[in-house]
Order: C-alpha cells, then sequence, then structure tokens
C-alpha cells in the first residue's frame, strides 16, 4: 500500500475531518503506514505457514481449531496453513521473535501487546481496512493505539472486552433471602448487590461451616482483580490516563480505604487468598459448593461449566444456578461495617484483548487476513458463544445482550479501566501483588504482628509501593 506524498496528506486531512465530525481516532487510518506498516501490500503471500498464538481457554475449549479449520477452508487456494504456534500463552516476542521462536499472529491483552511497539516488535495496521473497523467503539482503538516517533499508530484489533464479574451459586442463597437479604425490596439479593452484604453474608457462612465452606473467596494474588479497590476511592494507576508513566497514583485520593476493603475482605476467608490456590481451585469450589462466590473474567464461564458438569450436574441446572454478575456496589465509607454514608459503584479494572502481528513474520498480508477473518462477525459471535466472552464488536454484543452490553457500557462510562497500554505497565503487578498479598495476610496476625490497623498505615504502604514502581521505571532499569 505505499502511497505518494499527496495522497498520505489526503488521508491526514480526511482523518482530521473524522476526528472533529465522529470522535474517532485519527491515528486509526494512519497505522497503515510507517514503522513497518509499508509491509501490508494487499499480496497473500501464497503457500505459508501461520503460526497463531491464542491464549489456554481458547484452545482448551476447542475454539482455536475451528478458527483455524475456517480459516484453512476459506483461504485453501493460497495454500496457507494457519497452526497452533504451541507455545505458552505468555510468551515473550521481544526475546523470541528475532530469533524467529515467536508467532506470526498472537491473542493477547492490550497491557502485554503494547510493551512491543516501542521495540518494533509488531506491526501498525491497516486496521481501516479491516470488516471490523466500524464496530468497535473508540475506547476500544484506543487501547491498541500508541505514539511512535511523534505519530499515532494502531497496533492491536480488539476482540474481547475483559472486566471482572461476580460468579454466584443462586441455589446456594439463604432460603429466607427475600425476606432477610433483599431490604431495598427489588427481587436481588442484597449480598449480589452491596459488598458490605456479602462481607456479611460471608462472615455467616464462614462462621456456621467451621470454616468448611465460603461465601466469597478470591485470592489477592492478582492485582488487576484488587487494584479496582484502590480506584473506586481515588487511585490511579498512571497520570493523563494511563499514558504517563511518571505519575504514579495507587496512593492518591483515599486510595488506602480501597486498601482496608482488602483487609477486611480477607478476613472472611481462610489463607488461600494469599496464594494461588484459590484461583487454580474456585472453579471446582464453585461447583462442589465449597464457594458461593467468586470474581473472574466472563471469558472463563465454560469452565465453572465444565466443573458442574462434572459434579453431576444438568445443563438445565447450571444454566439456572450458575450466576454471573456485575461487581456489587462500594460503601461511601470505606468499610464494610459502615453503610451510613451510601454506596459507590466499583470501578475496576479490565482490559481488551486482541490481536497483533509480529514484526518478525514472513507472511504480514496472510496474517492480516487471519486477523480480518478471526475478527468477522461469524468468528467473534462463535467465539461468543463457545468461551462467553464480551464481544469489542458493538454488533455481536447488542446481539449477545446481557452482560456484553452491560460491560461494554460499564467501560464507556468509565466504570471500567483499562490496563496502561504502555510498556512501563509490566513494573506495576509485582509491586501491587506484594502489598496485596500483605494486606490479606495482616488479616489473619494478631498482636503486635499487626501491621495494618490504621488507614494511615495502609497509606504509608501505598506511597512505597508507588515509589517502588517509580523506581522500578525510572532509576533501576
Amino acid at each position: 500500500m505505499a502511497k505518494n506524498l499527496t495522497a498520505v496528506v489526503a488521508h491526514a486531512a480526511l482523518l482530521l475531518a473524522v476526528i472533529i465530525v465522529i470522535g474517532i481516532l485519527g491515528s486509526i487510518a494512519a497505522a497503515s503506514e510507517s514503522a513497518g506498516g509499508e509491509k501490508f501490500t494487499g499480496e497473500i503471500e501464497r503457500n505459508v505457514t501461520l503460526r497463531v498464538l491464542e491464549n489456554d481457554t481458547a484452545i482448551k475449549q476447542g475454539y482455536l481449531s475451528e478458527l483455524i479449520s475456517a480459516f484453512n477452508e476459506e483461504y485453501k487456494e493460497y495454500g496457507i496453513t494457519a497452526v497452533d504456534a504451541n507455545m505458552d500463552q505468555y510468551t515473550d516476542l521481544e526475546n523470541d521473535g528475532p530469533y524467529g521462536y515467536g508467532p506470526d499472529v498472537l491473542y493477547q491483552a492490550n497491557d502485554r501487546i503494547m510493551r512491543y511497539p516501542e521495540g518494533k516488535h509488531i506491526l501498525p495496521l491497516p486496521v481501516e481496512e479491516l470488516e471490523c473497523y466500524g464496530q468497535i467503539s473508540q475506547k476500544g482503538w484506543q487501547a491498541y493505539t500508541q505514539t511512535v516517533e511523534g505519530q499515532s499508530y494502531v497496533f492491536g484489533v480488539p476482540v474481547n472486552v475483559q472486566g471482572p464479574l461476580l460468579y454466584y451459586r443462586k441455589d446456594l442463597l439463604p432460603e429466607n433471602w427475600q425476606t432477610e437479604w433483599d431490604d431495598d425490596k427489588n427481587g436481588v439479593p442484597d449480598m449480589i448487590e452491596y459488598w458490605t452484604d456479602l462481607y456479611r453474608y460471608s462472615k455467616q457462612v464462614k462462621n456456621n461451616s467451621g470454616g468448611s465452606k465460603f461465601g466469597y473467596m478470591r485470592s489477592f494474588l492478582e492485582p488487576y482483580f484488587s487494584v479496582g479497590y484502590l480506584y473506586s476511592y481515588g487511585g490511579y494507576t498512571f497520570g493523563n490516563n494511563n499514558t504517563d508513566p511518571s505519575d504514579i497514583g495507587h496512593s492518591a485520593g483515599n486510595a488506602e480505604l480501597g486498601g482496608r476493603i482488602i483487609r477486611q475482605l480477607a478476613s472472611v476467608m481462610d489463607e488461600r487468598c494469599i496464594d494461588d490456590s484459590v484461583t487454580t481451585g474456585a472453579y471446582a469450589a464453585i461447583a462442589s459448593g465449597e464457594f458461593f462466590a467468586t470474581i473472574t473474567t466472563p471469558d472463563v464461564y465454560t469452565m465453572f461449566v465444565d466443573e458442574m458438569k462434572a459434579a453431576g450436574y444438568s445443563d438445565g441446572e447450571i444454566s439456572e444456578n450458575l450466576v454471573a454478575t456485575y461487581i456489587p456496589k462500594l460503601p461511601a465509607s470505606g468499610d464494610l461495617e459502615d453503610e451510613s454514608q451510601g454506596f459507590i459503584e466499583s470501578n475496576m479494572m479490565g482490559g481488551i484483548q486482541g490481536y497483533a502481528i509480529s514484526s518478525y513474520t514472513k507472511c504480514p498480508n496472510a496474517a492480516l487476513a487471519f486477523v480480518d477473518f478471526a475478527t468477522s462477525y461469524d468468528m467473534i459471535k462463535r467465539r461468543n458463544e463457545l468461551l462467553g466472552i464480551v464481544p469489542a464488536r458493538k454488533d455481536v454484543a447488542d446481539e449477545a445482550g446481557g452482560l456484553s452490553v452491560v460491560i461494554n457500557g460499564n467501560l464507556e462510562k468509565g466504570n471500567i479501566t483499562v490496563m496502561p497500554s504502555i510498556k512501563e505497565s509490566a513494573q506495576i503487578w509485582t509491586p501491587l501483588q506484594t502489598l496485596f498479598q500483605d494486606l490479606a495476610k495482616d488479616a489473619f496476625r494478631t498482636g503486635a504482628d499487626v501491621k495494618y490497623d490504621s488507614l494511615e498505615s495502609i497509606k504509608a504502604a501505598l506511597v512505597k509501593v508507588d515509589g517502588q514502581i517509580y523506581d522500578s521505571i525510572f532509576t533501576l532499569q
């Protein structure tokens, strides 16, 4: 798609008009040029093998094999063979790609994909040529847009909007929930709507079972599912809409209230919440009734279904009793034992998973054809049916309805904060993980061993974490 200078200037002017009229990112069409984008000539390479990296869930549930089979049939006249890259889903393209070990096409979350543009490890994409282009929201494209050498480009194609959901067992609700656990009489159990009630119910379940059963359970090992408590009370990761790594704000506002929420929630669990055993065992524990509720992402719904089938539940029983819903509201007080100040919406971290194309591929046009096919209406619809994802495509999301519409709506309203799409985001996870684990562990400490028995101590810990992240970005590298 090499263009002469006049055409480029005219195209840029047209993009500016589009920005003014409908607010779509000007960088989207510009990504078809420069920094490697000239590799997309429109001439699909023949008789090549495409290595496709997908996530483990898509592989386990059979989606990747369906996608590859359908693509290979569609493009058989070109002799293209797409195959499973057979690599770890978190493969490091920066280190593997130059030596020929990386995939041609990779599917990952925006924070991982957007580590690669600066080193030119992935290609800027001519996304305006893709069939899905007009169906993706501005916020979807923003997650994959980055400025390189003064010019904005798009490096990925959104597929799946990720945001935590509360999964719970409807049949494990107390029999008296309609009279004792529905204060606003809206027909929704209070423990599903408000963290204060889920906390209180979890305490009851743990006490009544002697610690063999639990209400809400979730590991604090993964900051992705916990940093939202800080966001909800004024914290943030990076300044200027997560683009300025010099401004780190996990301790900003009243974020220490979110830290207290973490400590309080841990107290109704057991010490598995400090490690990864809750995460890996949550599907079976929900199926067995050991856990009433947990939080995870939409695309693993089928994992719960598989465990419930293994436990002997019929399809009808599963669809009736396995429920996924949005995150409960938090108390404005920042104290799970104080509802006096009302409630606020939870602002949780989310992400947008999508496809990118390696700069090291020998068949960029075939790879682009694969991305176009994989993000088509039919394949995204199938992905939704098989994996329960929340489609980034508006047409598929609207047709799917339910939580797909809710989560996309929460993304647009700002109740979901998308992970930073800059390489510096890699430095946030370990310091946050260490603190969140320590906050959770504090719920089980006694006497002089207690570390976080005041908001001031939690605030100080958050300030320290921000300093550690800053140092890892600007001092230690």
